[in-house]
C-alpha cells in the first residue's frame, strides 16, 4: 500500500501567504496519484498564540512565573483584560473579515498601546497618505508587535513573526547549540507548536512527514517537529529538505541531526522524495536514493546512486495549495519600507517562471548550486495553464513569481499570453536591469498585471559591478528603473555593501548615485545590505581571486556557508551600515535629499566624486535604437473608427482621414492622409494584442511597403508613428 505524506512547513516565514514549497511538492504527487496533505504551522501557531484562548494561557503562565518584567511589558501585562478582550476582533480585522473595526483602531481608544506605538510620532507624514484601512491595520500590526515583545522577553527568547531562533541556524558549523537549546523544557511557544503537530498527526495519520525549512529561522521549530515526531511516532519516517537544507547542509556529517529526523534531501525536491517514498514502499535500495543524506551504523552517508534525473519543470505539477487555510493569513503593514509592504501585505500565490537562473554569473550568488546554475525555463503556455488552475482553486488573482531572475524574453511571452486570454492579474517579480526592459516591454508588462519589480543594483559602482560580473552598470540601471517607472510599476533596488575590495569613495559615491535614483524619482524603494561571502560563490570558493582572506575555521559536521573574511584593501565596511540605513529611509520618503552625504556619518567621510546630474543625464540618453528584425508589433489599444472629410488649404483641396480611438478613459484621434488611414484601418486588426499569431515588425515594413506608401523608415519617424506609439503600440 502506498504511503501517505505529510508536508510541514515550521514556524515562522510570512503571516500574509503560505510559502510555496509544500504547494509545489503536493502538486508533484497529485501527479504521480500519491495521496499527500500539507500544513503550515507557523501561521496555525500564530493564529493560536494570538487568540483570546492563547492570551490567557500566557497571561496565567505569566501570573505563576517568577520573570522580572522590563516596564513595558509590566504594562502589557497590566493591561491584559484589554489585550484578552481586542485580540479575536482584531484578528479577524487583519484576515480581512471584520473591516468596520477599522473606524474603532483608528481613533485610538480601541486597541492597548505600548511602546511599538512611540515610533508613532515620528510617521505622522505616512498616515497623510494612507486610507482609513491601512492606517488601522498599521496600528493593528503595532498591537501584534507589543505582544510579540512581551512573548520574546519573558516566554520565548527565540520568538520573531517571521524567523523562530534564527540565530540558532546561522552559520551553525556546531550541532551543540542547537542540540542544547532542543532538550530544555518546552516553552508555551514549542508546546503550542506540538500540540498544532499533533492535531494534524490525527488528522491525517501520515507515513512520512517532510518538514521544509526554507530559512535559518525555520530550522528550530522544523527539528522540534522531528524531535516531537520520534518521541511520541516512532514509526513516521521524518525528511528534512529546503532552502535551508541546499545551502548549509552540503556537507553534512553530524550524526546527532539524525536524533531528530531520519533523511535529508538537497536541492530540487520532486525527484529526491519519489526516490525516498518508493525506498520506503520497498520499490528501491537505499544506494539509489537521490541526493539524500541518512545515518546508517551511526554514519552519516550521503546517497545518490539513482540513474533518474530531476523531474523537467513542465512535469513537476500545478502547486496544489488545498488543506492551507488561505483566508485565514493575515495582512499587516509595515510602512517604512514599500516592497516590505508589498511582501507582508496581501495573499500572493507564488510560481516559479524558469527553474534557475538565465543569467548565472554573479560573483557573490551561489551560482554552483543546482537551484541557479541549472536553468530550464517553461513555456508562457504552460505557465498560464498553472495560473488558471491557481486562480480556481485559490480564488486568489495576486502571483509572486520567485525567479531568481526572471527572463525578459519569457516575461514577454507570459504577459502577451495574459492578456490574450483576458486574465486579471495581479503579479511582481525580481528581475536583473538589462538593457532587453524596453520602454514597450514595460508597458506590455504592466498592461498583463505586473505592478512592482525589484532588482540589484547592488554597489552602484561600475568598477565592482564589473568585478561582480553583474553584466550591468549604473547608467544602464538608471534607463531599466526609469522604463518600469514611466510605465506605472513601482521598482525596488537591492543595494549592497562591503563587497571586496569597495573603498570608501566608492561607498560614499554609491550613496550619490541612490540619492540621485530616488531624487529623480526612478526608484521607490530599496534595502542596504552587507556583503555576506559564502561557500558556494564564486567569491567563497576563490576569495584569492577577489583580494579577500577566508578566516572561517575548518568546515564543521553541521552547516557551512556564511564564510567570515577580511578585505584588506577595502574600507572598515562595518562603519557606514548605519549611515546608509539612515539616508536610505529618509530618501525613500522623499526628504532630505538635499543633505551633504557627509550629514549620515559620525566620522569623516569624503566628498563624493559623482557629478550632481550623473543620473539625470543617463536616463536622457537614449539606449540603442537598434531593433530586431524579429520584433513583435503589438497593439494595446481598441480598433479605431475611420472618417474622411476635406480640408482646403489654400486654393487646394485635400482629403484628411480621422481615426478616432477610444481606451478606458477617454478618446482621442489621429488625422493623417487618407491612403495611410485606410492602410491603418486595415492592418490594426492584426495587429491586436488578443491575436494568437504575433505579427513580425518585418513584415509590417512588407505591407507598408506593398502599399505603395513611401518610405517605411520616413513612417517610424513621422507624428502619426509616435501618436500611435502612445497611444498604445509596442515594438516588442
Amino acid at each position: 500500500m502506498q504511503k501517505k505524506t505529510l508536508f510541514v512547513t515550521p514556524p515562522f516565514t510570512q503571516l500574509n501567504t503560505p510559502y510555496p514549497a509544500t504547494a509545489y511538492l503536493k502538486g508533484f504527487l497529485n501527479t504521480l496519484g500519491r495521496t499527500s496533505y500539507q500544513a503550515d504551522l507557523g501561521i496555525d501557531v500564530i493564529l493560536a498564540l494570538f487568540s483570546s484562548k492563547g492570551l490567557k494561557r500566557l497571561f496565567s503562565d505569566l501570573e505563576s512565573s517568577d520573570a522580572e518584567l522590563t516596564d513595558n511589558s509590566f504594562r502589557i501585562y497590566s493591561l491584559r483584560d484589554e489585550y484578552i478582550r481586542t485580540i479575536d476582533p482584531v484578528i479577524r480585522f487583519l484576515k480581512n473579515a471584520n473591516p468596520t473595526l477599522a473606524h474603532s483602531i483608528c481613533d485610538r481608544s480601541y486597541l492597548p498601546e505600548a511602546g511599538r506605538f512611540q515610533q508613532l510620532e515620528d510617521m505622522d507624514w505616512a498616515f497623510g497618505t494612507m486610507g482609513i484601512h491601512d492606517k488601522a491595520r498599521h496600528l493593528a500590526t503595532l498591537y501584534l508587535e507589543d505582544l510579540g515583545d512581551l512573548i520574546q522577553e519573558a516566554v520565548d527568547p527565540h520568538f520573531g513573526f517571521s524567523r523562530y531562533a534564527e540565530r540558532l541556524g546561522r552559520s551553525a558549523t556546531s550541532f551543540d547549540e542547537m542540540e542544547e537549546a532542543l532538550e530544555v523544557p518546552d516553552t508555551l511557544l514549542s508546546k503550542t507548536l506540538t500540540e498544532i503537530l499533533e492535531q494534524k498527526i490525527q488528522k491525517y495519520n501520515p507515513d512520512i512527514v517532510c518538514i521544509s525549512v526554507p530559512f535559518p529561522g525555520n530550522l528550530y521549530g522544523g527539528f522540534k517537529c522531528g524531535q516531537y515526531l520520534k518521541r511520541h511516532y516512532p514509526d513516521i519516517k521524518v525528511v528534512m529538505g529546503g532552502g535551508f537544507a541546499n545551502t548549509e547542509l552540503r556537507s553534512l556529517k553530524e550524526s546527532r541531526v539524525f536524533n531528530y529526523i531520519d533523511f535529508v534531501c538537497l536541492d530540487d525536491g520532486e525527484a529526491p522524495l519519489l526516490s525516498l517514498l518508493e525506498y520506503l514502499d520497498g520499490e528501491r535500495e537505499i544506494a539509489h536514493l537521490k541526493r539524500v543524506y541518512a545515518r546508517v551504523n551511526g554514519e552519516v552517508i550521503y546517497h545518490n546512486g539513482a540513474k533518474e534525473k530531476d523531474v523537467p519543470q513542465r512535469d513537476t505539477g500545478t502547486p496544489d495549495y488545498s488543506d492551507l487555510p488561505l483566508h485565514d493569513y493575515l495582512s499587516v503593514i509595515e510602512i517604512v519600507n514599500p516592497m516590505h509592504r508589498l511582501w507582508s501585505d496581501g495573499r500572493w500565490n507564488k510560481l516559479t517562471l524558469a527553474h534557475g537562473c538565465y543569467w548565472g554569473k554573479c560573483s557573490f550568488c551561489d551560482i554552483s548550486l543546482d537551484y541557479i546554475r541549472r536553468y530550464e525555463p517553461m513555456t508562457a503556455a504552460l505557465l498560464c495553464d498553472r495560473i488558471e488552475e491557481i486562480i480556481e482553486q485559490t480564488q486568489q488573482n495576486g502571483f509572486h513569481f520567485v525567479d531568481e531572475a526572471a527572463p525578459p524574453a519569457l516575461l514577454r511571452d507570459l504577459a502577451l499570453e495574459i492578456v490574450r486570454r483576458k486574465l486579471t492579474v495581479v503579479w511582481w517579480t525580481n528581475i536583473r536591469f538589462e538593457k532587453n526592459f524596453t520602454h514597450d516591454l514595460c508597458l506590455l508588462l504592466k498592461a498583463s498585471g505586473c505592478i512592482a519589480i525589484s532588482g540589484g543594483l547592488e554597489v552602484a559602482s561600475d568598477r565592482l559591478l564589473e568585478r561582480m560580473k553583474k553584466g550591468v552598470t549604473v547608467a544602464q540601471v538608471a534607463r531599466v528603473a526609469d522604463a518600469f517607472t514611466q510605465a506605472g510599476i513601482m521598482v525596488h533596488a537591492y543595494l549592497m555593501y562591503g563587497f571586496p575590495t569597495q573603498t570608501t569613495q566608492e561607498t560614499i559615491d554609491s550613496l550619490e548615485m541612490v540619492r540621485q535614483l530616488f531624487q529623480q524619482g526612478i526608484v521607490q524603494s530599496g534595502f542596504w545590505h552587507r556583503f555576506a561571502m559564502t561557500a558556494h560563490s564564486p567569491v567563497g570558493m576563490h576569495p584569492e581571486g577577489f583580494d579577500v582572506m577566508r578566516l572561517s575555521p575548518e568546515d564543521g559536521k553541521f552547516a557551512n556557508n556564511d564564510l567570515e573574511h577580511t578585505d584588506p584593501l577595502g574600507a572598515d565596511h562595518d562603519l557606514f551600515g548605519e549611515g546608509l540605513k539612515k539616508s536610505l529611509f529618509n530618501y525613500m520618503h522623499g526628504v532630505c535629499l538635499d543633505f551633504p552625504l557627509s550629514r549620515w556619518f559620525d566620522f569623516k567621510v569624503p566628498p563624493t566624486s559623482i557629478s550632481p546630474k550623473y543620473i539625470e543625464k543617463s536616463i536622457s540618453e537614449l539606449p540603442d535604437s537598434v531593433v530586431r528584425p524579429n520584433a513583435l508589433v503589438t497593439w494595446l489599444g481598441s480598433l479605431p473608427e475611420l472618417s474622411v472629410f476635406e480640408e482646403r488649404r489654400g486654393k487646394k483641396i485635400y482629403e484628411i482621414a480621422e481615426l478616432v480611438f477610444y481606451n478606458k478613459t477617454k478618446e482621442w484621434a489621429i488625422e493623417t492622409d487618407t491612403a495611410i488611414g485606410e492602410w491603418l484601418v486595415e492592418i490594426m486588426p492584426k495587429l491586436l494584442i488578443t491575436n494568437a499569431e504575433p505579427y513580425s515588425l518585418e513584415k509590417l515594413k512588407d505591407d507598408f511597403g506593398s502599399a505603395g506608401l513611401g518610405s517605411f523608415d520616413v513612417f517610424v519617424n513621422s507624428r502619426v508613428w509616435k501618436e500611435l506609439k502612445d497611444g498604445g503600440l509596442l515594438i516588442l
